[in-house]
Order: structure tokens, then C-alpha cells, then sequence
């Protein structure tokens, strides 16, 4: 737990929105949403041993959170189905506030990428998903 103890510290002392550790290795992001952790997929850098600290975790980013294969995640607010897909793939979880789902940066509905994998059950089709969805949003890496 010495890693995801010190994520949670680094994301709560920075401005971070998602961090990655793993003894003296750290991955920093200030992005919102799902655009780090899916450079971090793309980048091809394996996190399998690595804790993740990160503001908001919904089902798409838990999703995410299991093809980097993280063995830890904390979120200061996670939906229950983020919950489920961690704990479907033994991912330890801590969190501080538990939600029904995640809610659009707008605060009028569903989060799009939860809204998008709210059926997928499966993490590589997920993924394909939120790219879908980040491709028709306009979203870059």
C-alpha cells in the first residue's frame, strides 16, 4: 500500500487530476477525463505494478484502469459501476465518495464516456468505445 498511499498524497498536494506510482516512478496528469490514461495505453509503458490516485473514476475509466493493469486505484469520487469493473478484476479500491454514476462536466446528465461503456462488459471493448466516443467529441491525446 506504499504506493497508493503516496498517489493519493501526490494527487492531493498537486493540482494533479491522476497519478501513477510505483516505488520512486510517478505519472502525472493535469488532464481531465480519460485522455491520460489512454496515452498512457498507447504509449505502451507497462503499469502492472503501479497504484493509481485519481480525482474522478467512473466505469470507463475503470475500465482503463484494468488493460494498464494498475494494482491498486483510489478516487476521490467513484461510480458503483467503476467499483464493480475494479473489483471483477481483483483491483484494490479506496475511495472517498461513492456515486450511482458520473455526472457531465455541464452537471445536466451522465458522464458520455460512462454513458458510452454503461453495456460493455468486456475492457478491450471498452477501450474501443471511448476512443469512439473521444474521436466524435473531438477529444485529442
Amino acid at each position: 500500500m506504499k504506493d497508493l498511499n503516496q498517489a493519493k498524497k501526490v494527487l492531493n498536494e498537486k493540482n494533479y487530476t491522476c497519478v501513477l506510482c510505483q516505488d520512486d516512478m510517478l505519472f502525472t496528469s493535469t488532464r481531465r477525463g480519460v485522455a491520460p490514461l489512454i496515452a498512457c495505453i498507447e504509449n505502451e509503458q507497462s503499469y502492472s505494478a503501479f497504484s493509481a490516485a485519481d480525482k474522478v473514476v467512473g466505469k470507463a475509466t475503470a475500465f482503463l484502469y484494468v488493460l494498464l493493469g494498475v494494482k491498486a486505484v483510489y478516487a476521490r469520487v467513484i461510480s458503483k459501476a467503476a467499483i464493480q469493473v475494479l473489483n471483477e478484476h481483483a483491483i484494490f479500491v479506496e475511495y472517498d465518495a461513492l456515486v450511482e454514476n458520473i455526472i457531465n462536466r455541464q452537471g445536466d446528465g451522465i458522464c458520455p464516456f460512462e454513458a458510452a461503456v454503461l453495456d460493455v462488459i468486456e475492457p478491450t471493448l471498452a477501450y474501443k468505445t471511448i476512443r469512439q466516443k473521444m474521436s466524435e467529441m473531438n477529444i485529442e491525446i
